[in-house]
């Protein structure tokens, strides 16, 4: 017997927790209709709309974020739009002019966010502003302030009525918890930290499993970043957890920036370890080994604090080692600590621990271009659908002016918003039959009672829920929904007009067809290019670090997407080669060794020499820029020796400048190695405007 494909198995045969999607989004649809219709709201579908969207992730807190976000953003764009209005009412074009602009500035600033839930604001700020204006000025020679005021209050109604109904199911029935979704993303993270940090030090390791394993925890790391924000709305002890889970991932930063080390001196400098370090190394994998074997946090601990001894032990019983070795026993001592770190934030994220936690989140990595090209996107769909609008007169062009400029922002951020356009148009092609020959027919013929309204409406919306509730099948049931729901247009006064449904469906199709062109010639630019944009971010924070006052949180914060980007442009290009992704993490590794030399020169006796520290980051920023262009910085390297003769005229004790040389010594090899991967394929066609 032929198996069903994915998407039907998922729909014929759900599992307890998808049913329970499907009933609780019914739920919420069903309550938010029926409170718009109880206050006489104009068009009450948009509050259904807006209990769609809240759909997409069932978790509390997560519906109460996006909640809040849809609220604000609705506020905003209705103001705005009302201040449009207001001045330029006379002048239609104009007032469209800054239509356009606004709904520019609000998708180029959503491509500076990463949670969904924040892109989400800025489309509604969008949206709003769009919906309000082309409301009024479909009926211009009968607007007054009081009618633009009025539509306004009535649009931010609607949606404030979907969201507050939608987050009140969420709360009350079946609640599914954000904290339960961060600990498990913890729980990942830290498996896939320690099955990295075994591979590092295993000397038959691959390099494609290296990165297998690198890739996993920088998308564990950006997932449990971002759901952490919600779950500050889920109690008293949210703040906590969301503490926790910004420790953890700092950690995990810390962890990447160093553990590589050891695996690089391993597979390409093996000469300059010792047999006790080699063993050392055995010994750390074998420990590292049986972390990811245990299966609860005490175990794991016990085993982490055990490691930590014996490395501190080997110290003290090593005595006279070269300089290059005793900092890589010093970075062991520092790679134990933040293991102990990490697992002491998951056990308060787990447990809930009294402890005082300080950490920052990751901050969202903001690249100017990429906003600009998102703004701009929007921009052209919007005019595009406005002169559709004015040429035809059509009331149904409005929504080729509304929906598809939500859909351009919201879909900016995926991997391929072409393809995800393309399952949604299937899904709202699916949707109109239904709308017309199943929704629209039995209402013409019923009673116009709410219960067989909602009853009528509630299978579609059950179906489309359940392919909404897939992430593979989400654009198919977000288009259903989405436009069943325009389609419909449920009401007090609803209409049962063939011809204006069809128009409406049209317009929609028109819309989200144009919507997919513009993507699909509007895209970002060469990943080759992003890449290196990347790489000069990092190579200009690694100079600014110095200034920052908690300077490990502050890169961290700025590396953790930007590492994740790296990875993303690699694979996408289908490079084995892996030499971006390994030289963004070298970046980290270097911004975490300027945190180390800056705690060591903030010392009061080191003020005389706070020139020459100055001096030796911004030739380590430019070194840094200089490998990735194929060049060694023969400046660099004399400002390491210039730093070691400054420290110990300041009075540094001997063993610390021994370690600090042979920091500047690891350091050398790895540039030296990384210039010898870039040299052939990028020649220096610039310089870095650091200093």
């Amino acid at each position: 017997m032929r198996a069903l494909s994915p998407t039907l198995a998922h729909i014929l045969t759900p599992d307890a927790a998808t049913l329970r999607f499907a009933i609780k989004g019914v739920l919420s649809m069903a309550l938010a209709l029926s409170v718009s219709l109880y206050m006489h709201l104009d068009r009450p579908y948009w509050a259904l709309v807006s209990a769609v969207f809240l759909q997409m992730r069932p978790e509390s807190g997560m519906v109460i974020e996006k909640a809040l976000c849809q609220i604000l953003g609705s506020v905003a764009g209705g103001v705005f739009a009302i201040v449009i209005l207001d001045c330029f009412m006379p002048y239609p074009l104009l007032a469209l002019g800054c239509l356009a602009l606004w709904i520019g500035a609000n998708a180029a600033a959503s491509a500076m966010m990463h949670s969904m839930n924040f892109i989400y604001a800025f489309a509604m700020a969008a949206m709003t502003a769009s919906l309000v204006v082309a409301l009024v000025m479909a009926n211009g020679s009968a607007a007054d302030s009081a009618t633009v005021f009025d539509v306004a209050q009535a649009r931010i109604s609607e949606i404030s009525v979907g969201a507050i109904c939608a987050t009140l199911v969420s709360l009350l029935i079946w609640p599914v918890r954000v904290k339960d979704t961060i600990r498990g993303h913890a729980r990942n993270l830290i498996n896939q930290t320690l099955s990295y940090l075994v591979v590092e030090l295993d000397p038959n390791g691959t390099h494609s499993q290296r990165h297998a394993h690198a890739d996993s925890i920088l998308a564990a790391l950006i997932a449990l970043n971002d759901d952490s924000s919600a779950v500050v709305y889920e109690g008293p002890e949210g703040p906590g957890r969301a503490r926790a889970a910004h420790l953890l991932c700092n950690k995990v930063m810390a962890l990447l920036s160093v553990i590589q080390i050891f695996g690089r001196f391993q597979r390409n400098h093996p000469e300059l370890l010792s047999g006790n370090v080699s063993a050392l190394l055995a010994d750390m994998r074998r420990a590292f080994e049986q972390m990811v074997a245990t299966t609860n946090y005490t175990d794991c601990l016990a085993l982490a604090q055990t490691l930590r001894r014996e490395i501190q032990q080997f110290r003290s019983d090593c005595g006279q080692c070269s300089p290059i070795q005793s900092r890589l026993l010093q970075t062991a001592t520092e790679l134990m600590a933040d293991l102990v770190i990490m697992l002491n934030a998951y056990d308060a994220l787990e447990n809930q621990r009294t402890k005082l936690l300080k950490a920052k989140r990751l901050s969202t990595y903001r690249d100017p271009l990429l906003g600009a090209i998102t703004g701009f996107r929007s921009m052209l769909v919007f005019i595009i659908g406005a002169g559709i609008w004015i040429g035809s007169a059509a009331p149904a062009a409005v929504m080729m002016m509304v929906l598809p400029v939500t859909f351009s922002v919201m879909f900016a951020r995926l991997p391929s918003p072409p393809m995800a356009l393309k399952r949604m148009l299937v899904g709202v092609i699916v949707a109109i039959p239904i709308a017309l020959f199943f929704a629209l027919g039995l209402l013409a013929q019923s009673s116009g009672d709410l219960e067989l309204l909602l009853l009528i409406m509630a299978a579609p919306f059950f179906v489309g829920l359940l392919v909404l509730s897939n992430r593979a099948t989400l654009p198919y049931g977000l288009g259903f929904c989405i436009v069943f729901t325009t389609l419909v247009q449920p009401s007090n006064g609803m209409t049962f007009s063939v011809g204006t449904t069809l128009s409406t469906a049209m317009g929609i199709l028109v819309g989200i067809s144009i919507l997919y062109w513009v993507f699909k010639m509007i895209t970002a630019p060469d990943s080759l290019v992003m890449q290196r944009r990347l790489i000069r971010s990092t190579a200009r924070d690694l100079a600014e670090l110095q200034y920052q006052p908690n300077g490990e949180y502050w890169f961290n914060g700025r590396m953790g997407e930007r590492l994740l980007r790296l990875s993303e442009y690699e694979r996408g290009s289908g490079s084995t080669t892996r030499y971006m992704t390994d030289l963004g993490l070298t970046g980290l590794n270097m911004g975490h060794i300027s945190v180390r030399v800056k705690r060591i020169f903030e010392k009061r006796e080191y003020a005389a020499i706070q020139v020459v520290v100055e001096n030796w980051q911004h030739a380590l920023a430019n070194a840094y820029w200089e490998i990735a262009n194929g060049h060694l910085s023969q400046y660099f390297r004399d400002q390491c020796n210039v730093l070691i003769k400054a420290a110990i005229a300041a009075g540094m004790e001997e063993t610390q400048a021994a370690q600090m040389e042979g920091m500047f010594e690891r350091l050398q090899l790895t540039f030296e190695r990384t210039a010898k991967q870039f040299s052939p394929e990028a020649p220096v066609t610039e310089i870095l405007p650091i200093a």
